[in-house]
């Protein structure tokens, strides 16, 4: 890739509004995608196990709230 970030920032930062509000909503999916999949992988390689199990315990401990 040809650009680097301090580059990419400088670019961002002379948007003119309407354009910045369309890469913020972009940038939001692209993330959102992102930690999405990474938790997908997560989940399925088990690495949320451990977590899932502690929550549960503190739920049949009676240490939880209705949300």
């Amino acid at each position: 890739m040809g650009i680097t970030v301090e580059e990419l920032e400088k670019l961002i930062a002379q948007l003119p509004q309407d354009q910045l509000r369309k890469f913020r909503a972009w940038y939001e999916k692209f993330d959102s995608d992102a930690w999405d999949e990474q938790i997908e992988k997560d989940a399925a390689g088990g690495k949320l196990d451990a977590l899932a199990e502690a929550a549960v315990a503190e739920h049949q401990a009676g240490r939880s709230k209705r949300l």
